[in-house]
């Protein structure tokens, strides 16, 4: 049993280890920047140490503080949350050597997921579906061009060590590959300071599906569903469903069979994600795996009763599961909506001070977020302010009490993007189920 935790993170997901540590008894210290100081996970939390200046790379991203903290504190575990070091294997190496628990999978298991070309290679090994590919990371043009011929064109160019669309480029013809190959490359050295892309097929207007799944330090994995995920912007998730409109019980089980499959196959511990393309014939394939809690596990957490974060820090404390694959139902239909401090039309970042505050209740309705009347959103980090949470009979009703929950839900004195959540609720295509990841490319 873990005394204390530390949480190295911020905002909603550090108020919500708080909660699920509080209900087990657990001790929980945060940290924070100095422009976190009047944030209410400082308040929460049972001690609280300032680890640094507003920037993240001299605060939330210093390793060496954290460990600090930690062993001042006699912290004897560590939740990275999301975002952060949250996959960051140095930081879970460096857990590992000062005998702190890092509650999530081994730092080993960390760099073979976090490098793409590993994890596409370990996923075919494990006759994992994946989309034809370069097989290797590419290291020049012309080997780019040999390749792109193979597998034929369109392609995509990615970053072996990419997120967020950075480092990706859609090529169509043999004539725009070099200077798209190039601009991968540097924006992959600039984001990520690892120059390594491969190149695969390109899917036309799938979906994006992930398959949550749990998994202990005795050999047993579940997976809990999928989530559908392809509501984004430039690659950025901005609202998410469980279960997905288009895939039905057979379809479940070949995904959710896949991902215990992968997660089996490398031995891995703890939650984590993995996520698929699927086409429009509903053939679905391999594209990375998060090694970590995601944004969006509480609609997961509502279709399925299962506490996710509950379940991480058991697993860390070596507990068996006690969740069986065949007792595992999702029940009903959760939307997830998220809410960000922005100009709803222009996406241009909106921090500053809110001025009033109204928060939507009600029936199945939850609402994860560190905001207060009074308090500033600082311009420093990541521009989530809520997680609008909603959870019905059937979707139908889960889109109509998300509305009425967006409606109520008001934030004064900055922008948010309540207004496009309203609008994507009101849209004919989505209603219907209809989307893709270039839906709100189209949409907007």
């Amino acid at each position: 049993m873990f005394n204390k935790i530390l949480i190295a993170n911020r905002g909603e997901i550090a108020i919500r280890i708080i909660r699920a540590c509080k209900e087990m008894g657990i001790r929980t210290l945060a940290v924070y920047s100095e422009a976190d100081r009047e944030s209410l996970h400082t308040r929460f939390a049972d001690g609280a140490i300032c680890i640094g200046p507003a920037k993240s790379k001299d605060s939330y991203l210093n390793i060496t503080s954290l460990i600090s903290s930690m062993e001042v504190a006699d912290a004897e575990a560590v939740h990275p949350g999301y975002g952060f070091l949250a996959e960051n294997a140095g930081f879970a190496e460096a857990c590992e050597k000062c005998g702190i628990k890092f509650i999530g999978p081994t730092s080993a298991l960390m760099r073979l997921m976090g490098n793409k070309v590993q994890a596409k290679k370990t996923a075919e090994e494990l006759n994992v579906p994946v989309l034809p590919w370069s097989n290797r990371g590419i290291s020049d043009e012309k080997e780019a061009l040999e390749v792109s011929k193979k597998i034929g064109f369109p392609v995509l160019i990615k970053a072996a060590s990419g997120g967020g669309g950075r480092g990706m480029k859609l090529v169509h013809t043999q004539a725009s590959l070099a200077s798209a190959f190039n601009m991968a490359k540097m924006e992959a050295v600039s984001a990520f300071g690892d120059g390594e892309v491969f190149i695969e097929k390109f899917c036309e207007l799938p979906r994006h599906i992930e398959i949550q799944i749990v998994a202990d330090e005795h050999g047993n994995v579940v997976h809990l569903g999928e989530r559908e995920c392809s509501i984004q912007r430039r690659h950025q998730k901005i609202l998410e469903e469980s279960p997905s409109p288009q895939v039905d019980a057979r379809l479940r089980h070949k995904m959710g069979d896949a991902a215990v499959k992968l997660a089996k196959g490398i031995g891995y511990t703890n939650v984590g994600t993995v996520e698929f393309l699927l086409d429009k014939n509903k053939n679905f394939y391999f594209m990375e795996m998060n090694t970590r809690i995601q944004v969006e596990h509480p609609i997961t957490e509502l279709v399925t009763g299962v506490d996710l974060l509950k379940e991480q820090i058991n697993i860390a404390m070596g507990k068996k599961l006690t969740l069986k694959q065949k007792n595992i139902a999702m029940t009903g239909h959760s939307i997830e909506c998220r809410i960000n401090a922005e100009d709803p039309k222009t996406f241009v970042p909106s921090p500053g001070k809110i001025t009033e505050l109204i928060i939507p209740g009600g029936p199945g309705v939850r609402v994860d977020s560190a905001l207060y009347c009074g308090y500033t959103v600082p311009p420093y980090y990541d521009n989530l302010l809520a997680k609008l949470i909603v959870h019905a009979e059937n979707r139908s009703e889960a889109i109509a009490r998300m509305t009425r929950a967006l409606e109520e839900f008001h934030i004064g004195g900055i922008k948010t993007n309540i207004p496009l959540h309203l609008k994507i609720m009101k849209d004919h295509d989505f209603i219907a189920g209809m989307t893709d990841i270039d839906f709100l490319s189209r949409f907007t």
